[in-house]
């Protein structure tokens, strides 16, 4: 189930990706007997709304440094840390246990590619910008841009995981933004990524 996912997403199976993937979720799952990380248990759910869900923004990163804001469980941040050995993925949540359980999980992954910021969004100050900023599952379009913004480099991006786009065709003060759907293996209903981008007057414009 997770590779034919994995096809459909245009996910190549590098060194074991899936056996890595369900080795997380196993972790997760035993965590969540004792923290309640995840209110989804159901082995084939955790799949394709955590796995495959948190991979449809895969194709879509860019640049070598990814911030993942309101990470939770180490979504998406640690199924695309995987999927993206070549690139360093910072993952940032608030809670104490969810850090906490990110950190064991990189431990046992061996995920090298990653770091672990228990703090909120807003009061991170990190010496060197972000190409991408991902987030999924995490409050408003303006409360994302408001509480990151300033952590993202020159020509970096904000990819917002959303369900339903009730403000379709809406700009945000100082950004592009492009509606990208995305149809996630096993999973009804409307998924789509707002992408976001400086938008840097031209020369000359007299913006």
């Amino acid at each position: 189930m997770l590779q034919r996912g994995l096809r459909k997403l245009g996910i190549a199976e590098n060194a074991g990706l899936s056996s890595r993937l369900l080795a997380f979720l196993d972790l997760l799952s035993k965590w969540n007997k004792v923290y309640n990380l995840t209110a989804i248990r159901d082995p084939e759910a955790m799949i394709t709304h955590h796995l495959l869900d948190s991979l449809s923004v895969s194709t879509l990163l860019s640049g070598q440094r990814v911030l993942d804001v309101g990470t939770g469980p180490g979504l998406p941040g640690i199924p695309l840390s995987m999927a993206h050995p070549q690139r360093d993925f910072v993952l940032i949540d608030s809670s104490a246990k969810k850090t906490r359980f990110i950190r064991q999980a990189k431990l046992e992954m061996g995920l090298k590619n990653v770091d672990v910021i228990h703090e909120r969004v807003e009061k991170f100050e990190n010496v060197e910008l972000f190409d991408t900023i991902v987030t999924r599952a995490y409050s408003s379009v303006e409360r994302i841009l408001s509480s990151s913004a300033h952590l993202l480099g020159p020509g970096g991006q904000i990819l917002a995981m959303r369900g339903r786009m009730a403000e379709a065709d809406e700009q945000y003060a100082g950004f592009r933004s492009r509606i990208i759907p995305v149809d996630v293996p096993g999973i009804e209903g409307a998924r789509h990524i707002l992408m976001m981008t400086p938008d840097i007057p031209e020369q000359g414009s007299g913006r």
